[in-house]
């Protein structure tokens, strides 16, 4: 190529490089992310960050070798920080926006440049974007940025798509590198350990769930996670980051799998979850030579468990393999305790017990009497069966009834077949003044328009709740002690009513807001 007076050398990418056909995985998921799948990344962010690793690559190889050299390896570091990484307020479908797009820029520019600044021995010691994601994470927060999502979208023929490609190229490109044992090494010992996290109890709350993911669950949206496979293929598989022999590559893997547990383990939120996930690589990865020397020493001088598994060639007494079992079983002991100590911290999100059927109050709401819902289409995109709308309206409408008659029999025993939270506390606290002061304010609702959506009052990591927009008229109704009525009067509302389902499958009223139009 010529530049100015100058002709460089112009070094293309080889169809068989193995990098052309991991961007290929990568650049079919951010296709399908962003036309069926719903990832909240605009085309713009996904293209500062790739544009940003293709530059810096481009500069810093000319000027120390003069040729212009496609810069493959750089281009998929900029291209997984545009997969992994996320921007708190980009909406799904939003594919244009550019808000953002300097600090996608900033996080895979200052990953790529981590290649020549941390260095050992004339090698990069962190896979470059794994390392810029870990410390983008824990510097900006959850408040500002966050990971792709362990689950991604409901089951369907995309979904299926989507995992056909990751796993397809990620079994070929693994296979051909001969890393394949490795990556199903990961993810075995990974669901064994992440078992045992889940049989204790974990629970942790994400953006796509009504009410924290628990037990059985919490473990299959995370080992059938497609960013677990994205993880495991094509991030702890980067050939320049991880030892080198098989033997020392295996143990990796097996190592790097409890380190991940034990750094998931205590976290009780999916943006915890996710960076432990990625920061478990960064912990590991400064210590891949250990493991190249410690299963490269000969059998006689080798210590610890590559001794342990060793037998030399020399067929051993039955009194010395039981006791290397029993040593490798205290090992395990251990390790398995360690797990469910650090995972104590996210069993206290457990659904609170609450008495959800009241015995002594029945209401009978005709749901012909209500509106037709409206649907907001982020609805759809939740972890949950939510219908129509119509179930929840109906709740909604029952729960309302329930608080006028907690009011009216002025006992706040009942509000918990209808309440949560913050509306609990204060229906309790107005059950109780109105008490004192002898009267009695019964509201009754009439529903004009209904449209339910998903709101996030806790933050992006606090879980996602169903709110629905309510517009109508509301009379209310004063009574004596006696039961005797005082008066009533009549006005127009709009507010928004939180729900939350508690256990036992019924949905309780969280919280009313103001209705934002």
């Amino acid at each position: 190529m010529r530049l100015g007076a100058k002709d460089y050398p112009l070094i293309l990418p080889n169809v068989r490089d193995p990098r052309l056909h991991l961007a290929a995985v990568i650049i079919s998921i951010h296709v399908l992310g962003q036309t069926v799948l719903g990832f909240r990344v605009t085309a713009p962010q996904i293209l500062a960050a790739i544009l940003s690793c293709f530059l810096i690559e481009v500069v810093i190889t000319f000027g120390r070798t003069r040729e212009i050299v496609w810069p493959a390896s750089a281009m998929l570091t900029g291209s997984g920080v545009g997969l992994i990484f996320r921007v708190v307020g980009t909406e799904r479908g939003d594919h244009w926006g550019w808000d953002g797009w300097s600090l996608f820029a900033l996080v895979a520019g200052l990953s790529l440049i981590t290649k020549y600044v941390i260095r050992y021995r004339g090698s990069h010691v962190f896979n470059p974007s794994n390392v810029g994601l870990v410390v983008a994470f824990l510097v900006l927060g959850s408040t500002r940025v966050e990971p792709l999502d362990f689950w991604w979208a409901p089951f369907d023929g995309w979904m299926a798509a989507a995992y056909l490609i990751i796993l397809g190229g990620g079994l070929l490109i693994t296979a051909r590198l001969k890393l394949l044992e490795m990556a199903a090494t990961f993810w075995l010992v990974l669901a064994a350990g992440l078992g045992l996290v889940a049989a204790s109890g974990h629970c942790m709350t994400a953006a796509w769930a009504l009410g924290p993911v628990c037990g059985g669950r919490f473990w299959w949206v995370v080992v059938s996670s497609p960013e677990i496979l994205v993880f495991l293929f094509f991030m702890i598989t980067d050939p320049k980051t991880i030892p080198v022999g098989r033997a020392a590559r295996v143990s990796f893997a097996v190592v790097l799998a409890l380190v991940s547990t034990l750094l998931i383990a205590p976290q009780s939120t999916e943006f915890g979850a996710k960076v432990g996930l990625l920061a478990s690589l960064v912990v590991l990865s400064p210590m891949r030579q250990v493991f190249d020397r410690f299963f490269r020493q000969e059998p006689s001088q080798q210590t610890g468990l590559a001794r342990l598994t060793s037998t030399g060639g020399v067929e051993l007494p039955p009194w010395r393999i039981f006791s290397r079992g029993a040593v490798l079983g205290v090992v395990l002991a251990a390790v398995a305790i360690a797990i469910v100590a650090a995972g104590s911290p996210a069993r206290v999100l457990a659904r609170s017990a609450l008495n959800l059927e009241p015995t002594d109050v029945a209401v009978e709401i005709d749901p012909a009497s209500l509106p037709t819902v409206t649907v907001d289409e982020e609805v759809a995109a939740l972890n949950s069966d939510v219908g129509s709308g119509s179930e929840l309206a109906l709740a909604l409408a029952e729960n309302l009834a329930i608080e006028g008659e907690a009011m009216l029999r002025a006992d706040p025993s009942l509000l918990r077949g209808a309440d949560d939270g913050e509306r609990l506390i204060e229906f309790e606290r107005r059950i109780e003044s109105a008490a004192t002061a002898g009267e009695l304010a019964v509201t009754q609702y009439a529903f004009d328009s209904l449209h339910l959506h998903v709101v996030r009052t806790d933050g992006p990591q606090g879980g996602a709740s169903l709110a629905l927009d309510a517009q109508g008229v509301i009379e209310t109704i004063t009574y004596d002690a006696q039961g005797a009525e005082l008066y009533r009067t009549t006005a127009d509302f709009a507010s928004t009513f939180v729900l939350r389902q508690g256990s036992g499958e019924r949905w309780l009223i969280a919280a009313e807001l103001p209705l934002k139009h």
